[in-house]
Order: C-alpha cells, then sequence, then structure tokens
C-alpha cells in the first residue's frame, strides 16, 4: 500500500494538514500524506446535503482568511482551479428597524453605514489597514518576538481587549453592532481578552482582500492544495483512519493534524508524563448547530444590502449578540441566537439549479449539545426577512455531536480546535517552547489546536512543517 519508507508522513488532510505537507514536499522531500475519509478537505468539503443539484459546504463557507493567508499567497492555487468570487459586499448586519451595517472592501462605504460612529471606525480601522501586511505574518504564527514590535503592540493594546472595552469608542448601536458580530467568531464571551483581536483581523481582511466564496464549494480549496502537492510529488492515501502510529509505515518526522484528544490516542504512549498531562488539561469551548438549507429564490431580507451580502451576522444589537455568547458558554441556549449566515450561490451560480438558492448558517451553543436549534434560527431569519419560510424546499442540521462524528477534530461541536482566550492563544496545545512540537522526537502537530488556531489559513501546518523541516532535516523556510 504505501512505499517503504518516507521522510515525513501527515496524518489529516485539512488545510493545515494540505499546508504541512506541501511546505515539506516543496523541499524536495518523500511525503505522504494519509485521510480516514474518502475525500481530502477536512473543514473543506461540498456536498448535496439537501436535494440533487444543490451544492453546500458542510462546514466552512467563506473565506477571509484563506485569501489572506500568507502561506496561500505563494501557492499557485489558481493554476489548480481555484478561483474565489467576491460577494457584492463582505457583510450585512441587519437591525429590527430594516436598516443595516455593512463590510464592504472600501473603507468609505462602510464608514458611511455606520452613522455618527463612522469617524471613530476611521480612527481604528485605517491605521491597522496600513500596518496589517507587516503585522500578519506574526498574528499567523506562534508566539515570538515580532518582526515589526512597535507595529505588533500597537495592535495589541486594541486587540488584547474585551470586544466590550473596545466598544465603548462607539456611541450609536451601528458600529457597536457590527464590531460585535465580528468579535462573536473567536466563539468567547465578548467580556473575554482577545475577542477584539478576531473582530479587527476580520474587519481588516474585508477590507484589504474581501470575504471571498470558492466557486464550487469549499472543496475547491482543498482540491487545489491536494493536486499542487501531488504535482510536486507528493502521495495521498485516502480512506485510513489512524488511530496509532504503529499503523505507519517508517518515517522521520510525523506530522498529526488532529487535536489534544485525538492526539493522546494516537500517540500518547511516546510522550512524557508532563506532556500527556498538559494534553489532558486542554479546553475545548462552545460547539456550533449548523443548517443548510434549499430555498426556492434567495433570501427576502428587508435591507437590500443584506440581499447582496455573502455573509450576514442576525443578531440585532451588540447586547443581544453578547447575550447569546455568554449563555452558550454557560451551558445555555439562547432564544435569540446569534446567527451567522452565508449566501454562497447569490454569487455562484454553480451552487444551485436556475432560479434556486442555497444558504448556510448556524449558531454556537455550549459544548456537546443536542438540542435542536433549527426553529430558533429560521425565526432569527425570518425576524429580517419576513417569507424566508415559504422558500424552503429542503434543509439539513447537524448539532455539536454530529459535527463531531462527522470530523473528530471538533470535538463537542468545537470548530476552532479548542478555546481561543488569553490563556490558550499561545499555549495551544501545551506550554512549550515551540508549540508545534511534542515530547517526542520527529512528531509534531499541525492542527488548529496550535497557533494561530481556526481558520481557513493553512498557516498552523505551514509553522508545524517549518519547525520539522529545521529539527529533522536541516532545512529552513
Amino acid at each position: 500500500m504505501y512505499k517503504r519508507e518516507y521522510d515525513a508522513i501527515i496524518v489529516g488532510s485539512g488545510p493545515n494538514g494540505l499546508s504541512a505537507a506541501i511546505a515539506m514536499q516543496q523541499q524536495g522531500l518523500s511525503v505522504l500524506l494519509l485521510e480516514g475519509k474518502d475525500t481530502i478537505g477536512g473543514g473543506l468539503r461540498s456536498r448535496e446535503l439537501t436535494l440533487p443539484g444543490f451544492i453546500h459546504d458542510v462546514c466552512s463557507a467563506i473565506h477571509p482568511l484563506a485569501a489572506g493567508s500568507p502561506f496561500f499567497k505563494q501557492l499557485p492555487l489558481k493554476q489548480f482551479g481555484l478561483t474565489y468570487l467576491q460577494p457584492a459586499l463582505q457583510a450585512a448586519h441587519p437591525f429590527d428597524n430594516g436598516a443595516a451595517a455593512i463590510l464592504d472592501t472600501s473603507l468609505n462605504n462602510t464608514i458611511q453605514s455606520l452613522g455618527n460612529d463612522g469617524e471613530a471606525y476611521r480612527q481604528l480601522i485605517a491605521p491597522l489597514l496600513k500596518d496589517w501586511p507587516l503585522l500578519a505574518p506574526d498574528i499567523l504564527g506562534p508566539l515570538r518576538f515580532p518582526d515589526h514590535p512597535l507595529l505588533m503592540a500597537k495592535f495589541g493594546l486594541k486587540g488584547l481587549l474585551p470586544a466590550t472595552q473596545l466598544l465603548k469608542r462607539f456611541k450609536g448601536k451601528e458600529a457597536k453592532a457590527l464590531f460585535a458580530g465580528m468579535a462573536g467568531h473567536s466563539m468567547l464571551p465578548l467580556s473575554s481578552l482577545t475577542t477584539s483581536a478576531v473582530a479587527l483581523v476580520l474587519l481588516m481582511n474585508g477590507h484589504l482582500g474581501g470575504w471571498p466564496v470558492p466557486k464550487g464549494g469549499s472543496m475547491a480549496i482543498a482540491n487545489a492544495l491536494g493536486d499542487y502537492f501531488r504535482s510536486l510529488g507528493g502521495e495521498i492515501v485516502t480512506g485510513v483512519y489512524v488511530r496509532s502510529l504503529k499503523e505507519l509505515p517508517p518515517a522521520r518526522a510525523v506530522l498529526l493534524d488532529v487535536t489534544p484528544r485525538q492526539l493522546l490516542t494516537i500517540a500518547g504512549e511516546r510522550f512524557s508524563s508532563l506532556y500527556k498531562w498538559q494534553l489532558q488539561r486542554y479546553r475545548y469551548g462552545m460547539g456550533v448547530f449548523k443548517i443548510d438549507w434549499a430555498l426556492d429564490g434567495p433570501v427576502p431580507f428587508t435591507d437590500d444590502a443584506c440581499r447582496r451580502a455573502g455573509t450576514v451576522h442576525l443578531g440585532n444589537s451588540m447586547e443581544e449578540i453578547a447575550n447569546s455568547e455568554y449563555m452558550a458558554t454557560n451551558g445555555q441556549h439562547a432564544e435569540r441566537p446569534f446567527v451567522l449566515l452565508a449566501q454562497q450561490s447569490l454569487f455562484d451560480d454553480t451552487r444551485a439549479p436556475v432560479g434556486k438558492h442555497t444558504i448556510w448558517g448556524y449558531c454556537h451553543v455550549p459544548n456537546g449539545s443536542s438540542v435542536d436549534m433549527t426553529d430558533a434560527i429560521e425565526k432569527q431569519i425570518e425576524r429580517f426577512a419576513p417569507g424566508f419560510r415559504d422558500l424552503i424546499l429542503g434543509k439539513h442540521v447537524m448539532n455539536s455531536v454530529q459535527m463531531e462524528n462527522y470530523n473528530p477534530n471538533y470535538v463537542g461541536g468545537d470548530i476552532n480546535g479548542g478555546v481561543l482566550d488569553i490563556t490558550q492563544l499561545y499555549t495551544r496545545p501545551a506550554l512549550r517552547w515551540s508549540p508545534y512540537n511534542t515530547s517526542a522526537k520527529g512528531i509534531y502537530v499541525c492542527s488548529s489546536a496550535t497557533p494561530p488556531g481556526g481558520g481557513v489559513h493553512g498557516m498552523c501546518g505551514f509553522h508545524a512543517a517549518k519547525k520539522a523541516l529545521k529539527d529533522i532535516f536541516s532545512i529552513r523556510i
């Protein structure tokens, strides 16, 4: 089935596993990538979940971090079939009064939607936009002395703040709600440190590179990465679920695109007692409840901006969003959950039959929840788009337990690979000089359980490969 021996073996073909495999194969090594399912991709898969001809993204859908990834930008993915489609508006945030705040690539257009807080928004974002190309490699990497310490300190003074604190610079509901929705992607209470950083990174990527949709589905990113890896001479074997290192052929380095729970199962016997103890203490965050819909037409949002946006945040006010995230963290289910909605078929006509549409949405719930949030989510959509339910042709739901069954890395439905709070942001998965090294020589972690954490950017895999190349092969990249 395999060759006798490899330089490196990567277990798991999510965006981080694929990135690690590519980074090592680019150095002329012999690299084997193993995937437990029949297709590669991890969180980058697309399927007909509802009705024939309706293509839904099983996990991730909108990709600001993929478009802005320092590693992906170096790869010729367009030559391997990847096309990004930009929505007319990156995101919209509707209110009960029928208006909406927006995130547009144009800073000025965004400012105009924020009422009297437009200038405060400009003062917050404009300087960071200028610095982002220099900041991105440090922010999307492990803790280290930054290449641009003064710029990093300037970002940190804002980014380390809880979103609830940074929001005090705004007076009106528009800017507060827009920023709160961005911070909600952190899957933390908005009163937590670092939630502002998540919001700022998403806003900057929206202005600089957009929040694009991959044509044909998120699987297009995985397919392009996989095809590029093969073109370099890499080998991919699917349908092999690795439960122990003993199942692998000999290799000088093994990189595991898994979170601590699976890492202990696969390689725990090779680890020191201290490292195992640290992994056992690793914390997972809130889960998600996700729905995909097949629709007879576009979502009939009251506000025109929402009908042109790739992403719509449904939470009305900062207070409502903060309450929803607080409840999910504390084992409760909000009556009005913060809903993150994607409308891929508005901009990608390959996703649905002519005249029909797909949408994708989820809310945050307690880790491991099996509570059915379908009615609560659909009520939130209907609240801002009366008549929505009349368009539903089919739907597919996944609770947190089903999310983990689909992908074991989503422990309890946590799609971020673990809590991203201040105590675990740079110490994930354990407190070590390098978070990618385990206590066993030649074994590395390359998943979202390492810095910089969740999202489709491949940087966890790239940095893990960079460390393995230096340690094992004396190659610096």
